[in-house]
């Protein structure tokens, strides 16, 4: 006859909730905090934003052209404001301002980035003087648009200081390509200070002994400035760029106060948007700033996704790297 012995039973092991009390809380105290803020950006982002496009399905009471007769208040049209841009002349006008916002955009910041690069490496670099250098170089960007715009169009007047200059009398205000080359004259003196600063704050990350590091194995000015200042500064160069096409895009006052809203030649998407607006047609008006929001949040898209999706990784990689670079040069001063 045997026996069978029976151990104790087994233990339950006890499953621990996915989210504990802790995390729970630190989550409730996380919305609470970002509550403001998402009130705030809801009030001046999203309500206008729905506005817009809630107003563009409407038009505003006038005369019928079919019937002749007043109609009073507003008139549902659904998608008719939006048809309408891509219809005969409107749709010319439509055209010329997309292509006129798309080429101050290219060019611009094109060469803004390469203004400001510039000026950040002359004001990164010690000599003596560079504190008013630095003054200087940022006092455009303080300026308003408004008074800069001002500003240019006096210098661009017929017998302003730019004929003087080149001996030449052009009519920089009228119609045609001197008119787009003004706008973007003024607009790089004006805001090219801004990716020089920004630009300048990366620089200021890079340690100095990546540069001895870089010296030590024979690599030249350019090397240096390939290899090391240009992926450093990447991130913060991507951001400045992001914000300056926003920008652009939305381009007014500038193109508005120094040649005029009525030039073919310099009218963008927000002029359009505005002389709408300005003659009381506030249908077309939002329409116009509903396809200008498109096309921005498309274009930042674009950037994110093609060349700023890794941020944050680029900054954290920087890191690395200088911190990998400070290792090296401690293991070479070893006896």
């Amino acid at each position: 006859m045997t026996t069978t012995t029976t151990g104790p039973p087994p233990t339950e092991v006890a499953v621990p909730p996915r989210r504990n009390k802790t995390s729970r809380e630190a989550a409730r105290l996380a919305a609470l905090l970002l509550s403001p803020t998402a009130i705030v950006l809801g009030l001046v982002v999203l309500y206008p934003v729905l506005a817009a496009l809630y107003r563009s399905l409407f038009q505003a009471g006038g005369v019928d052209p079919e019937t002749g007769f007043v109609v009073e208040g507003d008139t549902f049209v659904g998608l008719d404001n939006y048809t309408a841009i891509f219809e005969g002349e409107i749709a010319d006008r439509f055209w010329n301002a997309f292509w006129n916002t798309t080429f101050f955009t290219v060019v611009s910041v094109a060469i803004e980035i390469v203004l400001g690069v510039a000026m950040a490496l002359v004001m990164h670099h010690a000599f003596h003087g560079r504190g008013v250098v630095r003054a200087s170089i940022l006092v455009p960007w303080a300026i308003p648009t408004a008074v800069s715009a001002l500003l240019w169009r006096w210098m661009f007047s017929a017998d302003g200081i730019v004929n003087a200059t080149l001996n030449q009398e052009i009519l920089w205000t009228t119609e045609g390509f001197h008119a787009k080359l003004a706008v973007i004259i003024s607009d790089t003196w004006k805001t090219a200070p801004f990716i020089g600063l920004l630009v300048l704050a990366g620089l200021q990350l890079i340690p100095r002994d990546m540069y001895e590091a870089a010296k030590v194995d024979g690599a030249n000015a350019l090397r240096q400035f390939l290899s090391i200042t240009l992926p450093l500064v990447r991130p913060v160069l991507l951001v400045a760029v992001l914000f300056r096409i926003l920008d652009v895009l939305r381009m007014f006052d500038l193109p508005y106060v120094l040649i005029g809203g009525d030039k073919r030649s310099v009218q963008t998407l927000s002029i359009l948007a505005f002389r709408e607006a300005n003659e009381l047609r506030y249908g077309p008006a939002a329409a116009y700033a509903t396809l200008l929001f498109i096309y921005v949040a498309v274009v930042a898209y674009m950037f994110v996704k093609l060349l700023g999706a890794d941020l944050l990784g680029e900054v954290q990689r920087s890191t690395r790297l200088s911190r990998r670079g400070q290792r090296r040069l401690a293991r070479e001063a070893r006896p």
